[in-house]
């Protein structure tokens, strides 16, 4: 997919896939470590070796908390950060542009970041992804909610116990375990977390209770494709 001209103030589904379909991620602290990345690396001003630096001053709390230092350059974020989820050999952000070229500096951070972590931690030859990321830009906001529900509710639904028919057999239960899965933004909006990565407002406004946005994911689920629904291209 050709990526699309993102200017500042646009709305941008941003997803790529393990090389060959290989896993991206294979333990915990691996996962842990994209929710790293998603916060650290949202800044315009770059901070040298940070993961070295936090791990040195957090000790055993560097894999628990986000926490900017206050002995840091201010953050100062590159792109809002809707949702997110992440599989075993891909991921998906809906992102927005907040500052000129923000999407495109945010996205060549974390996939660089990713490759040079994962090959030298696994000691693997050759690229992580199967290539250059993939945008689309959303331009309604019927889109813009189907999509949500799409990143954090459909996609992880696939991993839940027996997969995704089983998921949707016991919906309640299944949403209930996305809401608790951490790799995943659904959290956030079910009022379990506030992760400093996220910012929730734009779809509170359109969503003001958390059992609004979980009726509305259950009506997607069941009575829409939700592929042919937003009309894109997908790598799961």
């Amino acid at each position: 997919m050709r990526k699309e001209v993102v200017t500042v103030g646009d709305y941008v589904h941003v997803y790529n896939r393990g090389n060959r379909k290989q896993a991206i991620v294979r333990k915990n602290c691996d996962r842990w470590r994209f929710l790293q990345m998603l916060y650290y690396f949202n800044t315009l001003i770059a901070v040298a070796n940070p993961f070295r630096r936090l791990e040195k001053k957090l000790g055993i709390a560097f894999n628990k908390n986000l926490i900017w230092p206050g002995y840091w350059p201010s953050q100062k974020p590159i792109v809002t950060i809707l949702a997110f989820s992440l599989m075993e050999n891909h991921f998906h952000l809906f992102l927005k542009e907040i500052v000129k070229g923000g999407v495109v500096l945010f996205m060549r951070k974390l996939g660089t970041g990713m490759a040079a972590y994962f090959n030298s931690k696994y000691q693997e030859p050759g690229r992580l992804f199967q290539g250059p990321y993939k945008a689309k830009t959303i331009h309604t906001d019927e889109y813009l909610r189907y999509l949500s529900v799409y990143i954090q509710v459909k996609n992880p639904f696939e991993l839940y116990p027996k997969g995704f028919r089983n998921a949707i057999k016991n919906f309640d239960q299944a949403y209930q375990w996305v809401v608790k899965y951490p790799y995943c933004s659904l959290a956030n909006y079910a009022g379990e977390i506030n992760s400093p990565i996220i910012d929730k407002d734009i779809l509170r406004e359109m969503f003001p209770s958390s059992q609004k946005y979980k009726k509305f994911a259950r009506d997607c689920i069941f009575s829409i494709n939700l592929r042919e629904k937003l009309g894109m291209l997908t790598i799961d």
